[in-house]
């Protein structure tokens, strides 16, 4: 398995599937690359070349003690391209993803990007504060952070289920998909995963959306119960100076089914054009 080692000695995991124009694509919270493996297929079938790493502290990549914030994920993102010298990128990220890519843009700047994707994303601001009134209140988040370090097992277990809309009546996730999220999830260090909280929930990414200059696709679904549209997907597209805004009706956080395959062609379309 390939994996790329960072100045500070870190090992990140990742996967490079097929040819041509790359796009590479950032994981949320507190999944892996595999998350994005349906949409890593579609892509290298549409003709592209499909690249995912292990964020750190997550999936194959070192249990980091010291790092797991946005500057330094970003910094790994930026590594990964200069290390496959990937250019003419399109970026895509979900949930904690999305805040990695608006990072890296506003961080490292659109030399490598010909386009980005946020899907579920948390950019600008998830915490609710007095400029961010529709944003989430914080003891959300402490409460989070308890469930991981009490018994992040079954937190897990417990999340899965709002993060696929399965509360919902008339769903239909099935037992594998719920499987899958927490053994993804068990697969990310407990010190990382902890830390990683803080950083998809209080960092507030509005200056890097501001200086983001490729166009951007923002998806998002409009019963997402852990990232919610209206303090996120809606208030990125207002801010980017080239935003395409896609609401999917009726549709959770971690997309599924019908939903996922709407996604999946919005996606190849939007890489395509």
């Amino acid at each position: 398995m390939p994996f790329l080692t960072t100045p500070d000695g870190t090992d990140l995991f990742y996967k490079d599937w097929g040819t041509g124009s790359p796009v590479v694509f950032s994981h949320g919270w507190p999944l892996n690359a595999d998350a994005w493996d349906r949409q890593m297929f579609a892509v290298v079938d549409a003709g592209f070349r499909a690249v995912a790493h292990d964020r750190r502290g997550h999936g194959r990549s070192t249990q980091t003690a010291d790092g797991n914030h946005m500057d330094q994920y970003a910094d790994d993102l930026a590594a990964l391209l200069d290390h496959l010298d990937l250019t003419d990128v399109v970026l895509v990220g979900h949930s904690t993803g999305g805040g990695e890519v608006a990072h890296y843009l506003g961080r490292h700047g659109s030399a490598r990007v010909r386009k980005a994707v946020l899907l579920g994303a948390v950019p600008p601001l998830m915490v609710q504060t007095p400029d961010n009134p529709a944003g989430t209140p914080k003891a959300a988040f402490d409460d989070i952070r308890a469930g991981v370090l009490a018994d992040r097992s079954q937190f897990y277990r417990d999340l899965a289920v709002p993060f696929y809309g399965a509360n919902r009546d008339g769903a239909t996730v099935s037992q594998g998909t719920l499987d899958q999220f927490w053994r993804l999830s068990m697969q990310a260090g407990l010190k990382p995963a902890y830390d990683c909280v803080e950083q998809f929930s209080e960092v507030d990414y509005t200056d890097d959306l501001r200086t983001i200059d490729v166009p951007v696709l923002v998806a998002h679904g409009d019963d997402d119960q852990i990232v919610p549209i209206e303090a996120a997907g809606l208030r990125s597209a207002e801010i980017l100076a080239d935003a395409t805004l896609h609401v999917y009706p009726g549709a959770p956080h971690g997309l599924v089914g019908a939903y996922e395959e709407e996604f999946t062609k919005d996606l190849v379309a939007f890489v395509r054009d």
